[in-house]
């Protein structure tokens, strides 16, 4: 039976983190191993952003995950836009470009991917339509005022869609995540008029398909006093060492002691252990198997969805990888080959 991996405490000095030896052990159990280690503990949940606990995995799925998220989760995005008219001051290529980076409100998962040829045709399945029609004009009150025309700023919720097929009974409105992203500035006179046509990505492709804005980790910090600090130590310690509030004071048979009140809080900046004094009475460290996960969605996909996502992706990664081993040729088949090259060098001669 394999053994369990332990989690291994990654030593942060003054100079350098340093992580002891570690032997790998070969497991033929190993996603049941994972089953019994890994855990997910959700620790805030905002409309725009999560925090969980990866527990129990290795740095590789870790940042497997990581990487994810921002390149492979798929989303929907303006790909296409037929310019009819735009006489503003920006150019058609940068208008372009800003539109790609509205965020757009719909499910990913309810499209197909437009097909990679050159006969492929929109549909109502792999593309959505949106169209701007905007003409700046003199406000009738101001009449020689440019600054408040009317339509001199253009916004994400002029955007207007344009249903295909039975879009609008699948999804009754499809609109930016946000109303209020500047798009473009007109004056009198001027006028843009487009068609905006969306397709599913992923952001490994381009920047605006990626469902998050942010999507870091850090390992869990692990702080131990290697001797008791108590009196005006502790108060020092408390007041002076440490700006992030990771130590607080509690009174243990009577003695006034310094102990660790939120290891979490810890940002390692190592203030605390700088003087040798006392490098010599606190040891600090990061739990190797601990991962701090903060993401933050773009508003594409919901904050609690995009774990399951990325997951689904790995998952499929994995299918891939195997069946990629299974068609892989054996033993058998590679001393057929051989033999059949001896047979033709033979010949040769």
């Amino acid at each position: 039976m394999a053994k369990s991996t332990a989690s291994k405490i990654i030593r942060v000095g003054v100079d350098a983190p340093h992580l002891p030896d570690v032997t790998s052990e070969a497991s033929h159990d190993f996603v049941e191993q994972l089953k019994k280690q890994v855990k997910v503990k959700i620790q805030s949940l905002t409309d725009d952003e999560i925090v969980f606990d990866l527990i129990g995995v290795d740095a590789s799925i870790a940042n497997a995950l990581r990487r994810i998220l921002l390149a492979e989760v798929s989303t929907m995005a303006i790909e296409h836009v037929y310019i009819w008219n735009n006489s503003s001051i920006i150019q058609d290529e940068v208008l372009a470009h800003r539109l790609g980076l509205v965020p757009l409100n719909v499910d990913p998962r309810e499209f197909q991917a437009f097909p990679d040829n050159e006969e492929a045709e929109a549909t109502d399945e792999n593309t959505i339509v949106f169209k701007l029609d905007v003409t700046c004009k003199y406000d009738p009150e101001f009449p020689n005022d440019p600054s408040k025309a009317i339509n001199s700023s253009i916004y994400s919720r002029h955007l207007e869609w344009v249903p295909q097929g039975n879009q609008e009974e699948r999804f009754g409105s499809i609109r930016p995540v946000d109303e209020n992203i500047l798009i473009a500035k007109l004056r009198p006179g001027q006028s843009i008029a487009l068609e905006a046509h969306c397709r599913k990505g992923v952001g490994k492709d381009h920047a605006k398909f990626s469902p998050v804005a942010t999507a870091s980790y850090r390992l869990l910090p692990h702080i131990e006093f290697k001797t008791p600090v108590t009196g005006p130590m502790a108060k020092k310690l408390v007041e002076q060492n440490c700006a992030m509030n990771v130590f607080d004071i509690e009174d243990i048979g009577g003695v006034t002691t310094a102990v660790v009140k939120d290891a979490r809080a810890c940002t390692m900046c190592r203030n605390c252990i700088r003087d040798p004094e006392w490098d010599e009475r606190i040891q600090l460290g990061r739990k190797n198997d601990h991962f701090i996960f903060s993401v933050e969605s773009v508003g594409m996909i919901k904050p609690e969805e995009l774990l399951p996502e990325a997951l689904n992706v790995l998952v499929e990664k994995c299918n891939i990888a195997l069946e990629s081993f299974n068609e892989a040729p054996g033993d058998d088949e590679d001393e057929d080959m051989a033999e059949d090259d001896d047979a033709e060098g033979e010949m040769d001669e």
